[in-house]
């Protein structure tokens, strides 16, 4: 074989292997279909927080395990980059698909184009608007903003607060928002003791350095004033640490009460270490196996209403503005460094020895 042969050989393998590349990791789709079953669509909005790599794998395990295949496509925070993901799987046979969507607007489009071609949709721990939506599975998300809440004021019972919402953009922090305040309200009237909300800021995104930002300037804007900061009410475990990094600027880290959630490993850690004050766990294998099988069924014809009612699960509903969306709504876990053993650590979420990596083998409960 000639040199120059050869080298044309070389340059064409080589562009054959750079092209392939691009058209993989371009919208980081991936995952088997399988023509002789199920198939479904998973459609994911970030990795960013550190439970959504979770949720993908109990899915995909469950999913395998009921002899489904699964497809799978993560948005990278692009809303339209999903709706074309969603197409995407739609094309290549998605008998179903299962949404976490960016934006709960615009992800409308994606109901929209499965139900042309017949095929359901569920809406994963974000509900998605205005639109023809199957089914919705998720936590109680009210009941975790009243939790956050009421954790809050067990430790600080009267005082200044700041309440930190996360993306304006999201239902769900509507929803936190909701039961936070229905707690402080309820306390307010049992009590007659006086909580006063200094401030009440949505962010653009759960982004732990917008949080830390603003955090920092709410600190330095009532310090200004001589206004003391008793708690602050972060809706979710990135945006509690942001707030936390913005306290330790201040050095009042551990002297302010700090809510969360999600059960993030970073955030148990500050809890045990007496930096954040609580976190909410959702056990989210248990989301994700549901998810898993309610999608399956609605796949093989089922209705939701018949699927919730097979599963033994209370059917809610949820306007989500163009309908009543039925709904599962399942359980939020409060934990505390009192009860980190017996919820996140006996759950196998995290190990202990991860948990308490910081904190002196004496001084572990």
């Amino acid at each position: 074989m000639s040199k120059s042969l050869w080298s044309g050989i070389l340059a064409g393998f080589g562009l054959w292997v750079v092209l392939s590349v691009v058209s993989c990791s371009g919208d980081r789709e991936a995952g088997e279909s399988n023509e002789d079953g199920i198939q479904l669509g998973l459609l994911m909005e970030t990795h960013d927080v550190d439970r959504w790599a979770r949720d993908e794998a109990f899915f995909v395990e469950k999913a395998n395990s009921l002899g489904a295949s699964v497809m799978k496509a993560v948005a990278d925070g692009d809303q339209d980059l999903q709706n074309k993901q969603a197409e995407n799987l739609l094309t290549r046979g998605a008998d179903a698909l299962v949404v976490v969507p960016k934006n709960l607007g615009t992800a409308g489009r994606i109901i929209k184009v499965a139900h042309e071609k017949g095929v359901p949709v569920v809406a994963y721990d974000r509900l998605i608007r205005n639109c023809d939506l199957d089914i919705y599975v998720t936590f109680d998300n009210e009941k975790v903003g009243y939790l956050q809440a009421k954790g809050i004021l067990e430790k600080v019972p009267e005082g200044n607060y700041i309440l930190l919402g996360g993306a304006a953009s999201d239902n769900n922090a509507t929803l936190f928002r909701s039961g936070q305040m229905r707690a402080i309200e309820e306390y307010r009237a049992e009590t007659g003791k006086e909580i006063t909300i200094l401030a009440d800021p949505y962010l653009d995104n759960w982004d732990r350095d917008e949080a830390r930002r603003r955090i920092a300037t709410l600190l330095t804007k009532f310090k200004a004033e001589g206004t003391e900061v008793h708690a602050i009410v972060a809706s979710n475990d990135s945006t509690a640490g942001g707030a936390i990094a913005a306290l330790k600027a201040e050095d009042l880290a551990g002297k302010i009460a700090v809510s969360g959630q999600d059960a993030d490993l970073a955030a148990c850690q500050r809890v045990v270490e007496g930096t954040q004050t609580l976190t909410i766990y959702k056990p989210v294998r248990k989301l994700a196996t549901m998810a898993a099988e309610i999608a399956l069924r609605l796949a093989e014809g089922a209705e939701p209403g018949e699927v919730i009612d097979s599963l033994g699960m209370e059917r809610h509903t949820l306007d989500n503005g163009h309908k009543e969306v039925d709904s599962i709504f399942l359980e939020p876990v409060y934990v505390t460094r009192d009860n980190m053993t017996d919820t996140v650590i006996a759950d196998n979420w995290h190990s202990l020895e991860k948990v308490y990596a910081n904190v002196p083998e004496g001084e572990r409960h």
